[in-house]
């Protein structure tokens, strides 16, 4: 994926989880719609450090081709 590509996907996930959030203003989610926003949440993540990882590489003279997105194990447990 190229950066613009990152960059469309984070726009996405983010839409649907505006879209979810939104959708049970004062009702609460459902189980399914927890577990939907979680998965959104973890793929925000992983798309994020997967761009930041491309950034980097290339401000080091590296191939951003080279960067791998991570288990969501390891972007999840990372301070912010």
């Amino acid at each position: 994926m190229t950066d613009e590509e990152l960059v469309e996907r984070i726009g996405r996930l983010v839409d649907e989880e505006h879209r979810l959030e939104g959708s049970r203003v004062g009702e609460g989610l459902s189980a399914g719609d927890a577990r939907r926003l979680h998965d959104l949440e973890v793929a925000l993540d992983q798309t994020w450090d997967l761009l930041r990882q491309r950034r980097a590489r290339r401000a080091a003279g590296m191939d951003p081709d080279a960067a791998k997105p991570r288990h969501p194990d390891t972007v999840e447990g990372y301070r912010q």
